[in-house]
C-alpha cells in the first residue's frame, strides 16, 4: 500500500487498508492512526497530504490541530497533580484561586469543573474574540462571572472555558502552564509529540485545517448553547493563524501527532504506567475515571457520562467497553483509553467533518481494532 506508511503489527493490517480506502475516496485528505497495547505502539500509520493542492505529503511528524481531543490531555495533567497531592478533585477551586469565589462560585470543586458542571460553559459578557489568546484576560473574566446554573446540578459542555479553568488551577498548583508541562515533561524528555502553544519548530509542522462543509448540528438551541458556541465572542476569531497556534488554549488548540496522543494517554489503560514507568497511582486513576454525572447535556444534544475531564463510553463511540474513557475533537479527531484491553487509540486528520459524535471515519478504524483483538 504505497499511500500508507509506518509501523503496523500483522494482525492490524486492516487498519492500513481502511486508511488507504479513505484516502482514495477523499474521505480523508491526510491522516494518522495509532494504537498502543500494554503501553507499546503496535500501529502508527499515516498517509495522504497536508494541503488541498496535494503538494506536501503527510508524514509521521505532521502536526494537525486536535481541538477538543486535547481536553483528555489536560485531564491527564490534572490527574498527575492530584496524584502528587498538589490538587484535590473534591476541593473548591477557590482554595487555590481565591478570586474565583466571586458571584456564587465558592463551592465549585475541581471535579465539577472537570466534568462540565461548573455552569461556566462560555462568557456572558462581550469580549473581543481575540481576547482568547490572552490567558489573564480570560481567567479574570471567569473569576468575575456568575455560573449560568447552580453548579453540580447539571452538565453543559464547556468548549473553550474548560481549558482555562483546569489550566489556571494547574498553573497555581505547579507554577507551570499546560504548554510548559507538555514541552518539558513529555516532548523534550520522551518525544511525545503533543503541544499546547506550539514552538517555532512545531509551528513549521502544522497545517491549515480544512473546515467542514456545514456547521455541526447542535440540536435545539438554547441560551447555554448560544453562550458556549454562538456568540460572536464564543471562540477566537479574526486572529493571526500563527498567533493562535502559539497561544495556550488547552480545550481547543492543542496540536498532536497520532502517536503523541496515543502514547500520552497510556496511563489510563495500563494501571498508571507511562513509557514503562509508574506515572499515576491506581487510586488516583480510579478517582479520575469514575462517573461524575450522567445526564442530558445542556449544551450538546446528547446524554453524556463525564469523568474528571474525559467522556465515559456510555454512547459506545470508543468501542464496546463501557469503562473506556476518551474525547473527540471538532472535525473528527479522537483519542481513547480502554483499560479492559490495555489499549489506547488515536486518530488525527486535517479534513474536518461536521459530525459532533460518532464520526464514521474513526468508527471505521475502531471497528477494525476490535475485530482484530
Amino acid at each position: 500500500m504505497s499511500d500508507v506508511n509506518g509501523l503496523i503489527a500483522p494482525q492490524f493490517e486492516d487498519l492500513a487498508t481502511r486508511l488507504s480506502e479513505n484516502l482514495a475516496s477523499g474521505e480523508d485528505l491526510g491522516a494518522s492512526v495509532c494504537l498502543t497495547i500494554e503501553g507499546e505502539v503496535v500501529v502508527d500509520i499515516h498517509g495522504g497530504w497536508e494541503d488541498r493542492r496535494q503538494t506536501t505529503p503527510w508524514t509521521e511528524r505532521s502536526l494537525p490541530c486536535v481541538y477538543s481531543s486535547g481536553k483528555f490531555v489536560t485531564a491527564l495533567l490534572v490527574a498527575r497533580a492530584v496524584d502528587e497531592g498538589l490538587l484535590d478533585y473534591e476541593a473548591p477551586i477557590a482554595e487555590i484561586w481565591p478570586e474565583f469565589a466571586a458571584n456564587g462560585k465558592e463551592k465549585i470543586t475541581l471535579a465539577m469543573a472537570m466534568s462540565h458542571q461548573a455552569g461556566l460553559c462560555g462568557l456572558t459578557e462581550e469580549i473581543s474574540p481575540a481576547a482568547w489568546l490572552d490567558w489573564d484576560v480570560i481567567c479574570e473574566a471567569l473569576a468575575d462571572q456568575a455560573p449560568l446554573w447552580p453548579p453540580g446540578t447539571a452538565n453543559g459542555y464547556h468548549p473553550q472555558t474548560f481549558g482555562f479553568l483546569a489550566g489556571e488551577v494547574l498553573r497555581r498548583a505547579t507554577g507551570k502552564t499546560i504548554g510548559q508541562m507538555l514541552r518539558e515533561d513529555f516532548f523534550e524528555t520522551d518525544g511525545i509529540d503533543v503541544h499546547c502553544g506550539v514552538t517555532e519548530e512545531a509551528y513549521g509542522r502544522t497545517m491549515k485545517m480544512i473546515k467542514p462543509p456545514a456547521a455541526p448540528d447542535l440540536g435545539d438551541l438554547n441560551s447555554y448553547t448560544s453562550v458556549a458556541f454562538l456568540k460572536p465572542w464564543s471562540s477566537p476569531a479574526k486572529v493571526d493563524a500563527k498567533d493562535w497556534a502559539m497561544a495556550e488554549i488547552p480545550a481547543s488548540n492543542m496540536h498532536a501527532t497520532a502517536s503523541g496522543l496515543a502514547r500520552i494517554m497510556t496511563p489510563y489503560a495500563n494501571d498508571g504506567a507511562l513509557e514503562g514507568t509508574s506515572f499515576i497511582s491506581t487510586n488516583t486513576l480510579a478517582e479520575a475515571m469514575k462517573e461524575r454525572c450522567n445526564r442530558n447535556d445542556l449544551v450538546l444534544p446528547f446524554n453524556l457520562s463525564w469523568a474528571a475531564g474525559m467522556m465515559r463510553n456510555s454512547n459506545f463511540v470508543y468501542g464496546p467497553n463501557e469503562n473506556t474513557v476518551g474525547q473527540s475533537g471538532f472535525g473528527g479527531s479522537c483519542v481513547f483509553a480502554d483499560p479492559e484491553n490495555r489499549l489506547t487509540f488515536s486518530y488525527v486528520m486535517n479534513k474536518m467533518s461536521p459530525v459532533l459524535m460518532g464520526d464514521p471515519r474513526p468508527l471505521h478504524y475502531i471497528e477494525a481494532v476490535y475485530s482484530a483483538l
